[in-house]
């Protein structure tokens, strides 16, 4: 048996290794890095003793499971120790722009040093969609490469769809935990695969979540269909804030009542009329710019500077953001390793100074890491079956019936078949048959909650479909 001397030093090595890629490594890439000679159940323990200790998150399963090192939301050196608390100055998480330290240094002084400022409208109108831009060439070509899918010509969404149980999971947690949210990535993942919440956490974390959830899929699912219009922002904020505001009316709707927002002298417009005008005008002017990068970033700036609802205004700009770039095939911003606080500081640049430096660092910088992301999560998946990806809202459709109605062998096969007669063509109709029953024996207790149905009405099913 190892020492324990040892076993620390494999556990530091493995430690380091993993902490070297943002986007995480498989077991089998961990192994041949390392290079400690471990059998694999040896390996896997020490890799779930630094689960255990909180360093790294082990995301997916068998040969997909990646293990990802836990990143502080800010890392900070204090300069000097005899300084006012206010006046320390940081070092941040990743190097800012000439332009993003002034910012910073200005929002981080004390709130009454700061002068109040009304909303300006004038941040909004002056912006001219492709002569205007907020992104320089240089940066919107090195964002493209970075998110370049292969997938371009593809249909709206499909890269989207390939890696949605991995999106799900990390959109919904890093935008919730920029919100407070207190739910483990691990937490998250038991809550969206299999409908776990943690006892004791507050309900409010766990319903936050499962929005997100529900957000993302409509996206996803309708990414033909939704835009910058106003019935995808308006059902967007519908969903990110269902059971959320003590008025359930105000879900969807464009505020008619004054908001504060603590920690600013920023003070958003309270005129109805002024709210909807300008609302109306960002998701014109988002609509006209013809690059999905700019169109993302002008809409993370644009919507929370607005705060066109009562509440969840940056949640609804941080999946809004990602429009353009499922619509692309292009790599999701997933916010990823994304510090709060610098996130926050971003936003009261914008808030006080109408100046975009500070959040527009670290969105270059998130966006690295969460594209990165999904270059490793892509090379776990196969390509897609293009049949599947054509047929597969009539495929969620059957599977969901069956599962919600109790179906047993002979009852589901008979509904397939009839369903398959009066809705599929003579010449996909086998082969469509064939994958709805495939998928349906493909079905576990870490799957289900891709067809919407509760774990209740889940066991209800396998109970009587028989073991599975």
């Amino acid at each position: 048996m190892a020492a324990k001397k040892e076993i620390q030093e494999q556990l530091d090595q493995l430690h380091a290794i993993i902490a070297k890629e943002a986007h995480g490594l498989l077991t089998d890439e961990i192994e041949k890095r390392a290079a400690l000679g471990l059998n694999r159940r040896t390996l896997n323990r020490r890799l779930d003793g630094l689960v255990q200790q909180g360093l790294i998150e082990k995301v997916g399963k068998a040969r997909a499971t990646l293990y990802i090192a836990v990143v502080e939301n800010i890392q900070v050196v204090q300069k000097d120790k005899e300084e006012p608390k206010q006046q320390q100055q940081t070092e941040l998480f990743a190097p800012l722009s000439k332009g993003g330290s002034e910012v910073l240094k200005i929002v981080s002084g004390p709130l009454a040093n700061r002068k109040p400022v009304p909303y300006n409208r004038d941040f909004l109108e002056n912006y001219e969609p492709n002569k205007s831009s907020f992104l320089t060439a240089v940066e919107k070509r090195k964002l493209h490469d970075m998110g370049r899918t292969g997938d371009a010509e593809h249909e709206a969404g499909t890269y989207a769809l390939q890696i949605l149980n991995r999106l799900l999971i990390d959109l919904s947690w890093n935008s919730s935990r920029l919100e407070g949210n207190t739910y483990s990535l691990l937490e998250t993942q038991r809550l969206i695969e299999l409908g776990q919440s943690v006892e004791d956490k507050a309900p409010r974390d766990a319903q936050m979540l499962l929005n997100h959830k529900a957000a993302i899929e409509f996206l996803v699912q309708s990414a033909r269909d939704v835009g910058f219009n106003r019935m995808t922002i308006l059902n967007l904020h519908a969903l990110l804030a269902e059971n959320l505001l003590p008025d359930p009316g105000a879900e969807g709707r464009i505020r008619q009542e004054a908001v504060g927002i603590s920690g600013t002298v920023y003070m958003p417009p309270e005129v109805p009329q002024i709210i909807e005008e300008c609302f109306d005008k960002i998701l014109k002017k988002a609509s006209a710019i013809t690059d999905p990068f700019e169109q993302a970033f002008f809409v993370m700036v644009q919507l929370p500077y607005l705060q066109p609802f009562i509440d969840v205004n940056k949640r609804v700009s941080r999946l809004a953001m990602n429009i353009p770039l499922i619509r692309n095939n292009l790599a999701p911003m997933s916010f990823i390793g994304m510090p709060d606080q610098t996130y926050t500081q971003g936003l009261l640049g914008v808030y006080e100074l109408n100046r975009i430096d500070l959040i527009k660092d670290v969105f270059l910088w998130a966006y690295e890491k969460s594209s990165a992301r999904y270059v490793a999560v892509r090379q776990t998946i196969g390509e897609p079956d293009p049949f599947r990806l054509r047929y597969r809202q009539a495929l969620k459709q059957i599977i969901t019936y069956v599962i919600r109605e109790s179906l047993d062998q002979a009852k589901a096969a008979k509904h397939i078949a009839e369903w398959s007669e009066e809705n599929i063509s003579d010449e996909d109709r086998t082969k469509f048959i064939e994958s709805a029953e495939s998928e349906i024996l493909s079905l576990h207790e870490g799957n289900f909650a891709r067809y919407a149905v509760t774990p209740r009405e889940f066991e209800a099913w396998r109970g009587v479909w028989g073991s599975l």
